[in-house]
């Protein structure tokens, strides 16, 4: 293989501006060399044999070129699509040959390999792949599993090109495509293959063994070798590379002794692994127990393999610096466990031991050695280094101090890569060169992933790694342009292997070292045969006959092979292993037991018989397969047979392929347009949007009736509890009938200082006369407009009164009912106060009569009025003074309804107005509404004004210092008080209204009382629409419909929580009854697609949940009452005419701009995907809380999930189970009997529900794995509805925590360890019972590093609720009775330990400190590092491990124990989780709270505004910068740090640069953003009350510096005063250059 033709220059010292790899190639110009072949590559199949760097892949792309003209050609032409498929043996050369293809060409090209997950595509994906592209560069096994699948076939590729072509012999992915497939095919490919060596084998020497090789190459790949034999051209263009022989001394003997002391130590150790294996089991009771001691004494033989030969070959001092990186092997993180802490103590003791006899044979001043080259030399004499590695410097220095050099260095094992690049980074006379190592991926210890892999090599073509060391892996195709020197430290074996190293040598005069040892006669021979091979190999190649026929390959015959006709796809032979194999590696596992198919051999009579067992969870268990004289072909004909067996039995598709996933038939079919899958469904990225359902009950036509109406009656009655404050009772008449749960509830309302309970009682039918009905909408109209809306719009010039008209626009269908009070008696008929509604309509009518109120009082009295006389005259009428006190009365130029306090004594129309002595209220009035009063000497009145409706649902925000959810005011928490508002009116501009203040009191109750009553009519519409014959209470399933946006004082996350638990039971059951062929593996398959949240969210929008849902909390100033226009309309901009939006994609959106649960006026709002799912589950655990499952599953029907439980199917089941034989345990099974206090009546339940899978050898055929995935369900279920019972006050966050902490492997373990289950599973793992024994004696210490638990406890435990669930025959109140006392003491909130980093979380977010986590990659294994920044104190903690969860764990267990030691203490729980909305919007109106209050938490919008650490110019950022006159600046002296001498208005380094929205929180925002990017402590605020708003303090403290102290400005409300000291501290701050003010 080869790259573009790059000329490069210097040997040694090129520059670099190549070596990234073939991005930017110049225009290609083929040689004549390559034309040549071109032309003879298009009349034949053709191997092309040329020099690395002649060429080849630029002769591979002029045929794609070619073939492409003719695809786009045919493409047009023929229905049938054609491909070029390009085919390279590793990974590497897939990148390199893609991006080649690329970057050459104008044709669509794609790479495939394993890591992108292509063992996994379905036909649609490889239809795709095949329809977009017309060139696919792959690895051969995914063609050759592409061919076999038959997602892939020949006639459908024009051109199938080799790399590395020599690779095709023996059993490679090359010769199985090539015999499989091309030679039985009718249609072939044109081939063409390249190779540098076609030649492999070891030993070759002679033009006959040339001969034969290559004639098998060509046989194989049915083509024909061909070498330009003009070789003229290619010497110019592949210039010789220098070859040096560089000779060492031969390895001396000094370290005789000190191999047999190692050797002796090694002895010893393998006796100790015997040992302790032996002392716990014996070897026949446990099948891997031999596996297990082989496997520790391969792995000590190894060790001391590689330490020995470092000894041999590198000296003492890589010996030991092998020993080291074996020892930091063994101590890595275990995570995966696989190992058992006894082989962990025998590799590490071993190894200690081998380090330290190493180290007591150091030379004396040994430090010192390396330090100098002539130090070097000295340890060389005394074999502190081996005379190789010496002469290995010694080239390296000959290098110069160039540090451009690019030298590859083959070694042969890995070890020597690792130890030798350790070795040369600390030599300090070659620090100049940077060192790397390059080895091979696989299962070994010591290999690379690929991506490291991939990134070691870019930094090496970068130049960023001069000297890289290096396996084989490197010798074929790896282009680097400027490789100037390879060096050959072990020699090659195979002339492959030499042609292909010494080819990567590429720049112009570069240079091949090959390492002999002197004297060393097998070096010479074999130095001698090498270069005889590849004259003989490259002679041979120029000579062929290209007249010759190519020689007939001698393939399998098809008689051998199963075929699956509806696709094509095949099994043959050969293959038939490896199916059985994937298909046994994709059955459920655990660290102990690894299916696997075990074959067993008998003969007889010269014939061969083998027998195949497959594990207990497979589709079947035993195979015995036909005889044949061949043993290989015997066994692979078992395993034919199996793949046949196992695809009639569904166990493997049609594909041929295992099945993982199938459809789930539990799912009802539905209509959606979209499928379930459709991107992001049922996630909280999406959003959607939707309608909103209204209330059936409350819709009506009374407003378009001349006749009467009869109304069904419900009376409203106030009680407060506050006897002296009374309210009006009311009737709500509607045109139909209410639920008995709906009237029945009880609604408390939340005023400042008191507590209203209302209640709803139904009353009957009552008929209202046409006349009646006017009246009562005219009341309504007027009372509603005048108190939450406006009676006069347009301008004082031109005001016009909205109820002008008997205008009908203001009532609609859907929102229809009328709210009349009633009289004050005590009769128990309703006695409505058709006396004030009548005086109501009489004011609307003289309202409307008066036309204007320009020049004119409508006031028709003409007498003069003394100031002090007691009668008052007001609009409409002349009352006493003593008779005004709470009089109800109406503004004539507003229209807006007052409650009148009392006569102000004192004052007249003629005082001045509101102060000012330059106007009067006669003037005022005169001036602004054209009135001329007609008693400008009568008294003002005081009136007290109306105020906005308030949300009286919840008890949030109603005391101070408690912005949590809690239900219940904390101890110590105040009323809110606001001040009252009051206005001063003349008194003949006020209309009486002749109705009690109490109507008025009540009237401001009515927006949360109808919102709320509206709100239980929609779910007891829902629960119509459902129809279960469960009557559950509307209370529940309207909590099952509130989302926490709402603010309310419940929301559906707790049935949720609760739901989640139910419906996984229900659908575990089912699957379990109803699939009792599938294993666990299929089953939670089967049961992820049933629950998640994708299929939840397409179920719910089909039934139209998503209308019901409740996701916005409610603002009573939007509300509108029958009658009442908004002051709040929100224009529906949302491109739907109808209530209902369409379930379309072009509704969904995943910008985070948008704002979810505000709703416009037609009730369009965009809602979270995943509320959608979520609602659904709390449904289910709302019908699961009112009716338990036979509730539950009806609802669960009605949403499309057919789950069942047919006592057939139960008692199937229970039937199997009896064949299960427990005589031989039956002693076992009584005393785990008595222990779990439960008699089993089908004990074979039990001896299946303790049975490991490892048991197979045993012929059991089955274990526990069906039932532990049904017990894993019925436990979440019974200790999820403990703790939601148990728990009531908890919010859903604890409560989630509370069942994390419970519902887990290690709860289930130690439960296991404490009744002593542990001895009764029935298991033949060593491992296992070594890691039991330890977990054992862990628990029974009680240490704080206490060893995790294994699974398989945890999977005893609930394979035992799954056995007695159906022995009970799916009773789970007798499985919890007997798991209550089984996993009590259950965990209460005090005793609940969270994770450390979610502890510390907390921890930090309760001081007010911001935690920065950074991880990077070392090696294999990820380090987290943790830092907490305290007022003068910086912590930092690290951690590593292969899992980045698990080293932030051990880095924030460490920050905890830091935090903790300096006093830093969390009461968890101690505040309850904030809920979405309990800060105000950004944007939203004054807070109501007017109590001082210190906050250090940001804005509930907080989120990053644009912050950056590049600083940018802030030129006219600022027009008014200055700090207001209002503003005032405080630094506390006694905080003053060492540090405070920072020069005023120069930046900091790097000072962060940040945006400021002023919008209301911005400020907030931004300065909260700088201080978590700068970890600095949470700011602080303190609101004070002043008379015309709030005034605000904010308190920063700078690590190690000073505390500021800054007030902002006067505000109206709390909030925008905390906004302007947030701004006025950012000021500051950039004052003293710790940020820059970008914009605002």
């Amino acid at each position: 293989m080869d790259s573009p033709q790059i000329e490069t220059k210097n040997p040694l010292k090129g520059p670099f501006e190549d070596v990234s790899g073939p991005s930017q190639p110049k225009a290609f110009i083929p040689r004549s060399y390559q034309k040549t072949v071109f032309d003879v590559a298009v009349r034949r199949n053709t191997i092309a044999v040329l020099e690395t760097g002649a060429g080849k892949t630029m002769i591979a792309v002029m045929l794609m070129e070619k073939m492409g003209e003719d695809l786009r050609v045919e493409g047009v032409e023929e229905k049938r699509r054609q491909v070029i498929v390009f085919l390279a043996p590793t990974v590497h050369l897939v990148n390199q040959q893609y991006e080649v293809i690329k970057v050459q060409t104008d044709l669509d090209v794609a790479q495939y390999y394993g890591a992108k997950g292509v063992d996994t595509w379905g036909m649609n994906c490889w239809e795709k792949e095949i329809s977009d592209h017309q060139v696919l560069v792959m690895t051969p096994q995914i063609l050759l599993d592409g061919l076999r699948y038959a997602f892939l076939s020949l006639d459908m590729v024009r051109l199938l090109i080799f790399d590395e072509c020599h690779r095709a012999c023996g059993n490679h992915p090359y010769t199985r495509i090539m015999k499989e497939f091309y030679h039985k095919s009718t249609y072939k490919p044109s081939i063409f293959g390249m190779t540098a060596s076609p030649v492999v084998r070891k030993g070759v020497s002679s033009v006959m063994d040339c001969e034969d090789q290559i004639s098998e190459l060509e046989s194989i790949l049915d083509s024909k070798i061909y070498s330009p034999t003009d070789r003229t051209e290619l010497e110019i263009f592949v210039p010789p590379i220098k070859e040096i022989i560089q000779y060492y001394d031969p390895k001396s003997s000094l370290h005789r002794d000190l191999k047999i002391m190692l050797e002796a130590v090694w002895a010893k150790a393998e006796f100790d692994a015997s040992v302790a294996f032996s002392l716990e089991s014996s070897s026949s009771q446990y099948s891997d127990t031999d596996n297990i001691l082989n496997a520790t004494r391969k792995r000590l033989s190894n060790y001391l393999g590689k330490i020995s030969y470092c000894l041999d070959e590198l000296g003492l001092y890589c010996a030991a610096e092998a020993a080291h990186i074996c020892l930091e092997t063994v101590r890595a993180p275990n995570a995966d466990g696989e190992l058992s802490k006894a082989s962990l103590d025998i590799y590490s003791s071993f190894l200690e031991e081998v380090l330290s006899a190493i180290t007591e044979n150091f030379p004396m001043g040994h430090e010192s050695l390396l330090g100098t080259e002539d130090g070097c030399l000295e340890a060389t004499r005394t074999g502190y280094l081996s005379p190789k590695l010496y002469e290995l410097m010694q080239i390296f220095k000959s290098f110069g101090e160039f540090e451009q050099v690019l030298c590859l260095i083959f070694v042969e094992r890995i070890i020597t890569a690792k130890v030798i690049e350790r070795f040369v980074k600390n030599l300090c006379w070659l620090s100049h060169f940077s060192v790397s190592y390059l080895t091979g991926g696989g299962a070994s210890v010591d290999a690379l992933t690929p991506r490291m892999q991939r990134e070691t090599l870019d930094s090496f073509r970068r130049g960023e790694v001069n000297l890289l060391f290096t396996t084989d892996v490197a010798e074929e195709g790896i282009h680097v342009p400027n490789c100037s020197c390879v060096i050959r430290f072990d020699l090659p074996k195979t002339v492959r292997s030499y042609v292909q190293s010494r080819g990567r040598a590429r720049q112009v005069g570069s240079t091949y070292f090959i390492m002999l040892e002197r004297g060393n006669k097998n070096h010479r021979d074999l130095m001698f045969d090498l270069l005889r091979s590849k004259n003989s190999m490259f002679d041979t190649s120029a000579k062929r006959n290209s007249d010759t026929c190519i020689p007939r390959l001698c393939t399998e015959e098809l008689s051998d092979v199963y075929c699956v006709k509806s696709t094509g796809a095949i099994v043959t032979l050969n293959s038939s292993i490896s199916v059985i194999r994937k298909y046994c590696d994709m059955l459920p596992k655990d660290k102990y037991f690894k299916p696997k198919p075990i074959l067993h051999c008998s003969s007889c009579g010269g014939y061969f018989e083998w027998t195949l067992s497959l594990p207990p969870n497979a589709a079947f268990q035993t195979m015995v397969g036909p005889p044949d004289s061949n043993s290989h072909i015997a066994k692979q004909l078992v395993c034919l047979n199996a793949c046949k067996k196992l695809h009639e039995m569904g166990a493997l598709d049609d594909r041929l392929r295992p099945i993982v996933e199938e459809r789930c038939e539990i799912i009802a079919n539905t209509q959606h347009k979209e499928s379930s899958s459709s991107s992001g469904a049922g996630t909280t990225k999406r959003k959607e949007l939707h309608g909103t359902v209204t209330a059936h009950a409350l819709s009506g036509t009374l407003a378009h009736k001349d006749d009467g109406v009869t109304f069904q009656a419900y009376k409203i009655n106030f009680t407060c509890d506050q006897p002296e404050k009374k309210y009006s009772a009311f009737v709500l008449l509607i045109e139909d009938t209410l639920h008995d749960d709906v009237t029945s509830t009880e609604i408390d309302l939340h005023l400042v200082s008191v507590k209203v309970k209302t209640s709803i009682s139904p009353c009957g039918h009552i008929h209202l006369v046409a006349q009646q009905v006017k009246q009562a909408m005219s009341y309504q109209e007027l009372f509603f407009n005048g108190l939450f809306g406006r009676l006069f719009v347009g301008s004082n010039k031109s005001r016009e009164f909205i109820l002008k008209d008997n205008n009908q626009t203001l009532w609609t269908s859907a929102n229809t009912y009328l709210l009349l009070p009633l009289e004050s008696t005590s009769l128990p008929r309703l006695a409505i106060n058709w006396k004030g509604i009548q005086a109501c309509a009489s004011a609307v009518q003289l309202l409307r009569d008066g036309n204007s109120l320009h020049g004119s009082s409508i006031c028709s009295s003409e007498e003069a009025c003394n100031g002090g006389t007691p009668i008052i005259h007001l609009a409409n009428k002349s009352v006493h003074s003593h008779d005004l006190k709470e009089m109800v009365v109406m503004a004539i130029h507003t229209g807006r309804i007052y409650s009148i306090l009392d006569v102000m004594d004192g004052t007249t129309s003629e005082s001045p107005f509101e102060g000012n002595p330059n106007i009067t209220f006669k003037d005022y009035f005169h001036k602004k509404y054209k009135i001329v009063l007609q008693h400008p000497k009568q008294q003002l009145v005081l009136l007290k004004q109306g105020h906005n409706p308030h949300n009286l649902l919840s008890m949030k925000d109603r005391y101070e210092g408690d912005n949590t959810a809690s239900k219940t005011p904390k101890a110590g928490n105040k009323p809110v008080v606001k001040q009252q508002c009051h206005a001063q009116m003349p008194p003949e501009l006020l209309l009486h209204v002749d109705l009690s203040i109490d109507v008025l009191r009540s009237f401001y109750l009515f927006p949360s009382v109808m919102h709320r009553l509206e709100s239980l009519i929609l779910a007891s519409q829902l629960r119509d629409e459902i129809a279960c014959h469960f009557q559950v209470s509307c209370n529940l399933i309207l909590e099952a419909i509130t989302t926490m946006r709402c603010c309310e004082d419940f929301s559906l996350e707790r049935l949720e929580l609760l739901g989640d638990s139910v419906l996984k039971y229900a659908v575990s059951s089912h699957l379990f009854l109803n699939y009792s062929k599938k294993h666990e593996g299929q089953l939670s398959s089967l049961r992820s697609q049933a629950v998640c949240n994708a299929t939840l969210h397409k179920l719910a929008t089909e039934r139209n949940l998503q209308g019901y849902i409740r996701d916005g909390a409610f603002d009573p100033r939007r509300w509108v009452a029958p009658g009442h226009r908004s002051l709040r309309p929100v224009a529906c901009n949302c491109g739907v005419d109808t209530a209902e939006v369409p379930l379309e994609s072009k509704y969904t959106s995943e910008d985070n701009a948008i704002v979810v649960s505000k709703s416009c006026d037609r009730g369009h709002r965009w809602i979270c995907s995943k509320t959608i799912a979520d609602c659904a589950e709390a449904l289910i655990g709302a019908y699961y809380v009112g009716g338990g499952l036979n509730a539950a599953i009806p609802l669960m029907k009605w949403l499309g999930i057919a789950v069942d439980f047919e006592p057939e199917l139960v008692d199937e089941a229970i039937r199997i189970a009896t064949l299960r034989c427990y005589l031989p345990k039956a002693s076992d099974i009584e005393i785990l009997e008595f222990k779990l206090r439960y008699s089993f009546s089908v004990r074979g339940l039990l001896l299946e529900a303790i049975t490991h899978a490892s048991e197979q050898e045993s012929g059991s055929g089955y274990c526990y794995q069906r039932l532990e995935f049904l017990g894993d369900a019925v436990l979440d279920l019974l200790i999820t509805r403990y703790l939601y019972q148990n728990h009531a006050d908890l919010d859903p966050g604890e409560l989630t925590d509370l069942r994390s902490a419970s519902v887990n492997n290690e709860n289930f373990a130690r439960a296991a360890v404490k009744y002593s289950l542990q001895v009764h599973l029935q298991h033949k793992s060593q491992l296992l019972l070594q890691q039991i024994s330890e977990y054992v004696r862990s628990v029974a210490d009680s240490s704080d590093d206490a060893t995790k638990g294994p699974k398989a406890l945890g999977d005893l435990v609930e394979s035992i609720a799954g056995a007695i669930l159906i022995d009970t025959k799916l009773d789970i109140e007798r499985v919890w009775e007997t798991f209550e006392p089984l996993l009590s003491p259950i965990v209460t909130p005090d005793k609940l330990e969270l994770p450390p980093l979610r502890e510390l979380q907390e921890l930090c977010s309760h001081h007010g400190y911001f935690m920065k986590s950074t991880c990077t990659n070392k090696g294999e294994s990820v380090v987290a590092e943790l830092t907490v920044q305290l007022i003068d104190d910086l912590l930092v903690r690290q951690g590593c491990d292969k899992s980045r969860k698990v080293a932030k764990g051990q880095a924030a267990a460490l920050l905890l124990k830091d935090l903790k030691e300096r006093g830093f203490v969390h009461t968890r729980y101690g505040t309850k989780r904030k809920h979405p909305d309990d800060d105000e919007p950004v944007g939203g109106e004054p807070s109501s709270s007017t109590m001082d209050v210190r906050v250090s938490t940001p804005p509930k919008d907080f989120e990053v505004v644009g912050c950056t650490s590049k600083k940018q110019k802030t030129t006219e950022f600022f027009s008014s910068a200055e700090p207001s006159k209002d503003a005032s600046l405080t630094v506390d002296e006694n905080h003053m740090g060492d540090d405070s001498s920072t020069k005023v208005g120069d930046p900091m380094p790097s000072a962060p640069v940040i945006s400021i929205k002023m919008q209301k929180g911005g400020p907030r925002i931004a300065l909260f953003e700088l201080c978590k990017r700068s970890q600095w402590p949470s700011p602080s605020f303190e609101a004070m009350k002043q008379n015309s708003g709030f005034v605000s303090d904010v308190m920063l403290h700078l690590p190690n510096s000073d505390t500021i102290k800054v007030s902002g400005e006067a505000r109206a409300d709390k909030k925008s005063s905390q906004d302007s000291a947030a701004l006025a501290l950012l000021r500051e701050l950039e004052r003293r250059g710790q940020c820059v003010i970008a914009s605002l």
